[in-house]
């Protein structure tokens, strides 16, 4: 499977220790790209590595000790003036005790666009306009596309096989996109919780998460590229049978470790699925019918589900950074919003859905994505790219 793919050769050393409750490696740089640290291959001092809960920095020589962690995913923060060769994470089994992560040294560059796209929905009916996606990206040339969850039709409401084909088919047609791409989950990736209509136990080792991190490794996490800190971000979390907009307590504290190894003049943008607030949520209008009502209630506290609840506490981490961009999608149309906070102008910017236009009010919102360019470490305003207006296609 492919999240981010730069190169050709992989990756891990394993060694067997039965109940091993650390994991050590390092990261160095893979000159002649084989996989292997060799005797004249520096290691890469300073890299952020994390389980989904701890994050550890290498040392001089570019090694790491971790705890295993319960994600069973370890990955590094790829840092500034590198790529990596193979994936950025690892699923470590329970006798895995050493990993190691090769890179590739790019250099540091001082200008450079990325492409912000949302909603994919990808299953059979839609598959085109994925690679009507992979055609406009690749002839763009950016350094890469993000694409802020929803990537499959649904995951929520069906079964194991029919979930399971959906997310094969993305990462297939992903895999043949020119730029590399990093992804976030959104609510529709989250397999199995709407169990009434999925007929999904909750024991199932995919259930929820699972299937996203089989596929596509943490669900949250961060990479350093052109002087920006990026910080990818789950905001899709689950209560019983239903998702809603929140960032749980470990993602939380993740956080805050992550960003306490950013100097505090370096831009940090996060990009995520179900927004920290957007307007739209009022043009739409309140729902209280299904599939998706506008309000839950969760440990007795009623709050909106499809913006995030908790945004409070994750922008007053944020604020600790200088936080000048969070990216979104979910609501299938554009969106700026700009706050100052703090001194601080963010802004939250949404983009529309790469499977087709959506319906409000009578009004009909295109199909496209925003292409950002990055100057010296200032985000311009992006320019939003339509993918066309075919019939629309129900996610």
């Amino acid at each position: 499977m492919r999240v981010l793919t730069f190169s050709s050769a992989v990756f891990v050393v394993a060694l067997s220790t039965a109940g091993a409750q650390h994991i050590t490696g390092s990261v160095y740089v893979d000159g002649n790209g084989n996989g292997t640290r060799d005797p004249n291959e520096r290691g890469v001092p300073g890299v952020a590595v994390s389980n989904q809960d701890t994050v550890v920095a290498t040392d001089a020589s570019g090694a790491f000790r971790i705890p295993r962690g319960k994600s069973g995913i370890v990955f590094l923060s790829v840092p500034d003036g590198y790529r990596t060769q193979g994936t950025f994470w690892r699923a470590v089994a329970d006798t895995s005790s050493t990993i190691s992560f090769g890179l590739k040294a790019t250099g540091r560059v001082q200008e450079f666009s990325f492409v912000h796209a949302s909603d994919t929905h990808i299953s059979p009916a839609s598959v085109e306009r994925t690679r009507r996606l992979g055609a406009l990206v690749d002839s763009l040339s950016p350094a890469f596309l993000i694409v802020t969850g929803d990537l499959v039709r649904d995951a929520l409401r069906v079964g194991e096989p029919e979930a399971t084909s959906y997310y094969e088919l993305f990462v297939h047609e992903t895999s043949a996109f020119r730029t590399p791409v990093w992804t976030v989950p959104g609510n529709h990736e989250n397999f199995g919780i709407e169990r009434d209509k999925s007929h999904v136990s909750a024991t199932n080792p995919l259930y929820g998460r699972g299937m996203y991190h089989k596929y596509f490794g943490p669900d949250y996490y961060s990479f350093n590229y052109g002087g920006v800190h990026f910080v990818g971000l789950n905001t899709a979390d689950i209560e019983d049978q239903w998702y809603y907009g929140h960032v749980d307590s470990l993602q939380l504290a993740w956080l805050a470790r992550d960003l306490a190894l950013v100097p505090q003049s370096m831009p940090v943008v996060t990009f995520d699925h179900i927004p920290f607030l957007s307007s739209i949520e009022a043009f739409n209008g309140y729902m209280d019918g299904p599939p998706a009502p506008s309000l839950i209630t969760v440990a007795g506290k009623t709050v909106y589900r499809h913006t995030v609840s908790n945004a409070g506490d994750v922008l007053a981490l944020l604020r600790k950074r200088k936080h000048v961009l969070a990216l979104g999608g979910h609501f299938h149309a554009a969106e700026k919003v700009a706050y100052e906070i703090e001194g601080e102008r963010t802004r939250f910017n949404l983009t529309a859905a790469v499977v087709g236009p959506s319906d409000s009010h009578g009004l009909r919102f295109p199909s496209g994505v925003t292409l950002y360019t990055v100057r010296d470490g200032v985000i311009d305003d992006g320019k939003f790219i339509t993918l066309g207006m075919p019939e629309r296609v129900t996610p």
